[in-house]
């Protein structure tokens, strides 16, 4: 028990009283409008995605996220807007994080081969911390292994503010070539909010810069025309910072219609991460797919590694024709 009541505020103390870190997908392009704002409307038709993660199951206090969006292209605006809602609990509700955003992304052709669109995203945060369930080394001073019993009241002064709300901005960049290679920079948080529970405390969220990329290749196919049913290939790579934090993913997808395969390594630079394996099952109007997280760091598998379910429908075109075609991006 004491235990596990020292990891859970170690944990705590790592995810909020030091410097706070954006959750992040291992399904990157099951999740887009969370990837590079730039990506809302990207398929042109109206697009709802649906994300849950559950991050090291096997400890006490685990991180579980969940993510929602809505986006589409209207042709008389030339982009895409969407709507977006992060959630985050960490340790069964001790802290809870909530994002709302607002999006939209405007697209042109730079040529007949390349399209360029740059989105932007305005979101309201609000962290929330539930005191009464922390627990501080003063509470386990004493406490005999196995006695049981309740902890004894902390001496620790309750925080200034037990909700941390504030509005933030993004923005992203994506290039598309020939329908099959494409990359993207993505830049958030760039007021850089203070979300500190203390008035006399400060706890920025650091800039996160996103840069990603990959390609298309049709196995059987020739020519730049791959469609979704084609055997086919996607190597793709992506690049995180967020403050000193750095990893880069690098991967592929296996598309064997209607299933898919894939296979990432996720390096964080100071170590190894994770290894991970992905299997979805897909069609012309939904997706959906399933990851799992090996982590090979000094943490070894006894975190439980991580759980991550996708789930994309896509809706009809409420009209046909459009001057503009979906970018080909991964769907996981």
């Amino acid at each position: 028990m004491r235990k596990k009541l020292l990891l859970l505020s170690i944990l705590l103390s790592a995810s909020y009283f030091l410097k706070a870190q954006d959750p992040s997908f291992s399904q990157y392009y099951g999740n887009p409008l969370y990837l590079n704002p730039a990506l809302t409307g990207s398929k042109i038709c109206p697009r709802l995605t649906l994300n849950y993660r559950n991050q090291w199951p096997s400890i006490p206090g685990t991180f579980v996220n969940y993510a929602a969006s809505y986006d589409r292209y209207i042709d008389p605006i030339s982009g895409g807007i969407g709507v977006m809602v992060v959630a985050e609990d960490i340790a069964k509700g001790i802290v809870k994080s909530t994002q709302v955003s607002g999006l939209y992304a405007f697209r042109t052709d730079l040529s007949k081969k390349t399209t360029m669109t740059v989105g932007f995203q305005a979101t309201y945060i609000q962290n929330k911390l539930n005191w009464d369930k922390l627990i501080f080394a003063d509470q386990l001073e004493g406490i005999q292994p196995g006695s049981g019993g309740s902890l004894p009241l902390s001496g620790e002064p309750v925080a200034d503010r037990l909700t941390a709300s504030m509005i933030d901005f993004s923005t992203g960049v994506v290039l598309a070539y020939q329908e099959r290679i494409y990359a993207g920079l993505a830049v958030n948080h760039l007021s850089q909010p203070d979300n500190s529970f203390y008035s006399n405390g400060e706890s920025r969220l650091d800039m996160k810069v996103t840069a990603h990329a990959g390609a298309l290749i049709g196995i059987n196919t020739y020519g730049s025309q791959v469609d979704v049913e084609d055997l086919s290939l996607a190597p793709n790579i992506m690049y995180q910072q967020q403050g000193k934090f750095r990893q880069m993913n690098l991967g592929l997808y296996l598309n064997m219609y209607p299933f898919v395969v894939g296979a990432w390594y996720r390096h964080a630079f100071e170590n190894p991460d994770a290894v991970i394996a992905l299997i979805g099952f897909m069609t012309q109007k939904f997706k959906v797919g399933y990851s799992y997280d090996y982590t090979v760091s000094r943490l070894t598998n006894a975190t439980g590694g991580a759980h991550e379910v996708s789930f994309t429908w896509q809706f009809e075109c409420p009209q046909k024709t459009f001057k503009h075609k979906a970018i080909k991006c991964p769907r996981f």
